[in-house]
Order: C-alpha cells, then sequence, then structure tokens
C-alpha cells in the first residue's frame, strides 16, 4: 500500500457577473507538497459559457486559464509569480480575487498520486 499525501485544491471558475455570484466550473489547481506537485487541469466549453452568459470573451478566458497554467508549471511565461516556490505560486493562485476567473476556496484530501487525484477531482467537479 502506497502512502498517502496531503494535497490542496481550489476549483477554478468563471464568474460572468461577479455581483451576482453565478459561475461556472472551469478547472481545478491541484498542489501536493510531499510530490513536489502543482498542476491545473481546465476545460473551455464554449457552448455552455456563452449559454450561460452570452458577452463572454472565450479567447480572453482561454489566455487567463494559460496563464495559470504557465504560473503552476513554473514557466517564463508565468511572470514573476511563477518563479515563486511551488506553495507560494498555490497560494498566489488561490487568493480571493475579484474577477471573471476566480477559484473557490481552498480543500484538502489525501492521495496517493496528485496527477491521479487531478484528473479525478476534474471528472467530478466540471466534465
Amino acid at each position: 500500500m502506497q502512502d498517502k499525501h496531503l494535497f490542496e485544491y481550489a476549483i477554478i471558475r468563471v464568474v460572468p457577473r461577479v455581483e451576482r455570484e453565478e459561475f461556472l466550473n472551469v478547472g481545478v489547481i491541484i498542489y501536493c507538497a510531499d510530490e513536489q506537485f502543482l498542476k491545473t487541469k481546465f476545460c473551455l466549453n464554449k457552448d455552455r459559457l456563452l449559454n450561460f452568459s452570452d458577452n463572454l470573451e472565450i479567447e480572453e478566458l482561454k489566455k487567463r486559464l494559460e496563464a495559470i497554467e504557465h504560473i503552476c508549471n513554473g514557466d517564463t511565461e508565468g511572470g514573476a509569480i511563477a518563479c515563486l516556490p511551488i506553495a507560494s505560486r498555490f497560494r498566489w493562485l488561490t487568493a480571493a480575487k475579484s474577477t471573471i476567473v476566480q477559484t473557490s476556496p481552498v480543500h484538502p484530501g489525501l492521495c496517493s498520486n496528485a496527477k491521479e487525484e487531478l484528473e479525478k477531482l476534474f471528472a467530478e467537479l466540471v466534465s
């Protein structure tokens, strides 16, 4: 039996009108310190998003989600935040924001494989 590792995750949400507090789940961010793992997975279902709010700029949303991915990966395209230690990047990504792309509160859990847990959470919470 493999050891279980503490992980944390947040759901990425698109919030077209912040004042209405309505949102669609579009992705997940997961962080596991023991595995030095910080990854995101997202999917923009254009039809679903436009049915929810017809004035969304899908390409702009895609760029924002790709920026999250760059920060998770520590890519230079992620700017100064991507250069921070992995835990700091996760905390920055999951900090409260009042923009069109937000994250849920952070939730903890235990897993034996963070990559598999990311896929599981994505299937349960986004797909």
